[in-house]
């Protein structure tokens, strides 16, 4: 049984990989250079991906490169992602968990840290310090990687993913004044950032009241091509003994707005339920099939929203641009100018809209596909 060329739902590699070679490459040179780099896109567009890949590349011709990659997704305390930090800079430092443990005598002067070895070091090794101490000596740990780095005659490329998340602890300003005090006089440390939360992220890196201001080179991730994943969706059908139309390709691409996640699952369901070749049925039943499987989280996620916001999702579904219009605010229910000004922050923080060229849109197709058909009957 032949395996789909479509993958969805973990970052892709190989020839599932698409069409992100100018970001690569940008990437890739920017990391290797030592030159800083902020990532932006939103969930599922194919960040982890991209990063993942430059980092392989980069692993493969930088022996003297140690990679330290950290998603901060689920980190939800300033201790959390400082025990965090220093214990994955530790582990990557050597392959040895004894030189780990020495580490701790030679690097640190302030901290203490507790070290716990299992009997598999690579999965069971922690890193634990006094809270307090942690808190006001936090410049130990931020420091740790240029420390290591001068000390060993090594590199760091340090990735911290959903970096945005920082921001939502207790203490954050003064975590993020130290974190840019620190890092930006490291001489052997290069950082990649990314988040999806756009509007935060732009507010950490491009705000020049804030210390990330111009941190490094700033990489807003775009939606791949309509043309490119026309050609990847037939070669994908091609390579596994199937074949597609190119106007089959292009409805995949066309219903799922280019959205790198859902061009993947929905080619993926089309190939699935295709024998030999895919046209607009097979297509238009894979769609269907695709609402059914997301339809439990949809129902979730509306649940989980005020009668004025589903009004406002209304609104722009149907492609309203005047919200706080007068006729917009009656026929919709919007409530008052204010409750439409909050309503659009919340879904915005919520990523379930974003604002395009100055445009209110859904930013999951699917979501928007299935919220027309539940809520205006289209």
């Amino acid at each position: 049984m032949k395996t789909s060329p479509f993958i969805y739902g973990v970052a892709v590699s190989g020839k599932s990989f698409t069409n992100r070679e100018k970001e690569l490459e940008k990437l890739t040179k920017n990391l290797v250079g030592g030159i800083n780099t902020v990532i932006i896109s939103p969930r599922r567009w194919g960040k982890s991906s991209l990063v993942d890949k430059a980092i392989q590349q980069i692993s493969e011709g930088n022996l003297n490169t140690r990679i330290v990659h950290i998603d901060l997704f689920s980190t939800s305390s300033e201790e959390e992602f400082l025990s965090k930090f220093a214990r994955e800079v530790i582990k990557s430092s050597s392959e040895k968990w004894e030189e780990w443990l020495k580490i701790g005598k030679d690097f640190f002067k302030q901290l203490i840290p507790k070290f716990s070895v299992g009997i598999d070091p690579e999965t069971d090794f922690s890193v634990s310090f006094d809270f307090g101490e942690l808190i006001r000596h936090k410049d130990e740990i931020l420091g740790l990687p240029q420390a290591i780095a001068a000390r060993k005659k090594i590199k760091f490329l340090i990735c911290l993913d959903e970096f945005q998340n920082l921001a939502a602890f207790d203490g954050y300003e003064n975590l993020e004044k130290k974190m840019r005090a620190e890092w930006q006089r490291q001489k052997d440390v290069c950082y990649c950032l990314c988040g999806s939360k756009r509007h935060m992220m732009t507010d950490i890196f491009d705000n020049s009241s804030k210390p990330f201001y111009r941190f490094g080179d700033l990489i807003p991730l775009q939606k791949i091509e309509r043309e490119r994943w026309i050609e990847f969706i037939v070669a994908g059908f091609k390579d596994t003994g199937k074949s597609i139309s190119s106007e089959a390709a292009a409805l995949i691409a066309d219903h799922m707005r280019n959205h790198p996640w859902y061009v993947q699952q929905l080619s993926h369901y089309t190939w699935q339920n295709t024998r030999k070749t895919a046209r607009s049925e097979e297509v238009s039943r894979a769609l269907e099939e695709l609402l059914r499987t997301n339809a439990p989280l949809y129902h979730k996620e509306a649940e989980g929203l005020s009668g004025t916001q589903i009004n406002l999702l209304k609104a722009i579904a149907e492609g309203v641009d005047q919200l706080t219009g007068t006729a917009a605010m009656q026929k919709y229910a919007l409530g008052t100018p204010r409750n439409v000004s909050k309503n659009k922050t919340s879904l915005k923080n919520s990523d379930i809209i974003d604002e395009n060229n100055g445009r209110l849109e859904f930013l999951d197709p699917a979501f928007e596909m299935w919220f027309r058909a539940q809520f205006l009957n289209r």
